[in-house]
């Protein structure tokens, strides 16, 4: 199993060659980098350019980009005017588009296989309107990451429109072909079915179209980004359920939360505890029947 990072863990710094050699000195081969202009200035080729050579340089793989949700420049995730595929006004669409598309093409410099993007809002609710804005958005950047050779993977996420039966149901109504799904199993712990049941409810419609994994964990209540085994969630059924499917061989992306408040660990003490989890992980990886969820 490849050990693999995404920067959200380190989104309010800027993305530099030390934070990169850091992520590669904490037993990390490869990354999801989280786009956001402030972190990583992906509409510049020289800041590509520049990222691509670092990345060579300290040996990590790009396994896949994060999609915008922001707007604006602002350095996290939860603030600033949210950018969605599945605005109703035509003008703000195209701008979301335009911007997804500046995403895409940073594939000319730095190649990367997966575009994990969220179907709307964290709050969105589903009408069809918005249906129909998605399917009008997904339509034109699919045909332009096919040109790329990226893979638009949307993720499962708490909202109505990206719940995992409308995300299945929409592909197989609207029939969009080359579409895949980034299963995020942290999301789908949230899901509101009874608890032990969150996970395979959650996996069931998407399974055979699964083209990456999110590993994070919370309590069942709110989308915490904690590390494996720092929840809730039975990781050794998780692990089960994963092999199950067509997972095997696919990209399994650690995506936690950046701490903040007074006490702020260290660039150094959150790699470690981000290694220690995947360790864990990688026990049940290797022993499904072995549960280490203590």
């Amino acid at each position: 199993m490849q050990r693999l990072l995404s920067t959200y863990l380190f989104i309010s710094k800027k993305l530099t060659p030390e934070l990169l050699g850091q992520i590669a000195d904490g037993g990390f081969e490869g990354i999801e980098i989280f786009c956001t202009r402030s972190h990583f200035e992906y509409t510049l080729k020289q800041e590509i350019r520049a990222m691509a050579g670092a990345l060579e340089v300290r040996s990590l793989q790009l396994a896949s980009l994060h999609a915008p949700t922001s707007r604006d420049l602002s350095a996290m995730r939860e603030s600033g005017t949210p950018l969605s595929i599945c605005e109703v006004e035509r003008v703000r669409r195209i701008e979301a588009m335009d911007e997804l598309k500046r995403v895409i093409d940073v594939a000319e410099d730095l190649p990367y296989a997966r575009l994990i993007l969220h179907m709307g809002g964290s709050r969105e609710t589903a009408d069809q309107r918005k249906r129909d804005a998605a399917f009008s958005s997904l339509e034109h950047l699919i045909l332009h990451a096919r040109h790329a050779g990226v893979t638009i993977c949307v993720e499962n996420t708490t909202s109505e429109m990206g719940s995992p039966d409308y995300l299945r149901a929409f592909v197989d109504e609207t029939r969009l072909s080359g579409l895949r799904f980034n299963f995020d199993v942290g999301h789908a712990h949230l899901a509101e079915f009874p608890e032990q049941e969150r996970l395979e409810k959650s996996f069931a419609p998407l399974r055979e179209m699964v083209s990456s994994v999110h590993l994070h964990d919370n309590h069942g209540e709110k989308d915490e980004h904690l590390p494996p085994y720092h929840g809730s969630i039975h990781w050794p059924d998780a692990v089960k359920l994963l092999k199950s499917g067509t997972q095997n061989g696919l990209p399994l992306v650690l995506e936690l939360k950046e701490k903040t408040g007074l006490e702020v660990p260290t660039v150094a003490e959150q790699l470690t505890a981000a290694r220690k989890s995947l360790d864990k992980f990688e026990k049940d990886w290797a022993h499904p029947t072995v549960s280490t969820n203590q």
